[in-house]
């Protein structure tokens, strides 16, 4: 039997397998592979099964509704060329979005789709799969401290503010 192993996709940031013998890769599991004979490849625990370091999952995958303000690092967004809003203008914003979305998924989607000074706005704020070190210390931080469903509170970061909702 051939040897598997489960990696990374560094362009959609999930899981797949990978042979390193014949260099075959998939998206499914091999099929003649048993579900305990998956749970033990190489990479299984970190990427398939959410172990990481302390405890923390491997990998979360979130949304955000990003609001941008004059001192953002980039202060421009694909629906506006020179933001000039002050910072506590964008946060009253994100306050108002928050209000308005109620805990909704769906609402917190439509909004991040219309609002968000994200690209990620043309996939209602999703983010897809991360790991530590791939976002702004302050955002992962607020992601890992999530329950899946739950929304944050305003997180700022050198991006401008956030709302975000963990969805795995």
């Amino acid at each position: 039997m051939s040897t598997w192993e489960v990696r990374i996709s560094n362009s959609r940031r999930v899981p797949y397998f990978y042979n390193p013998e014949t260099h075959e890769s998939r998206w499914e599991a091999p099929s003649e592979l048993s579900q305990e004979q998956i749970r033990a490849l190489p990479g299984a625990r970190q990427y398939l099964l959410g172990e990481g370091e302390g405890g923390r999952p491997a990998q979360v995958r979130a949304s955000h509704l990003l609001v941008k303000h004059r001192g953002s690092r980039r202060p421009s967004s694909w629906k506006e060329a020179n933001i000039t809003r002050s910072k506590e203008d964008a946060i009253s914003l994100l306050k108002g979005y928050a209000a308005e979305i109620n805990s909704s998924p769906e609402k917190f989607a439509q909004l991040a789709g219309t609002h968000s000074d994200c690209s990620s706005h043309a996939n209602g704020g999703d983010l897809g799969m991360f790991g530590p070190g791939q976002m702004q210390k302050p955002f992962e931080e607020a992601t890992y401290g999530l329950k899946v469903g739950e929304i944050s509170d305003v997180v700022e970061t050198d991006s401008g503010v956030h709302l975000i909702l963990r969805t795995a």
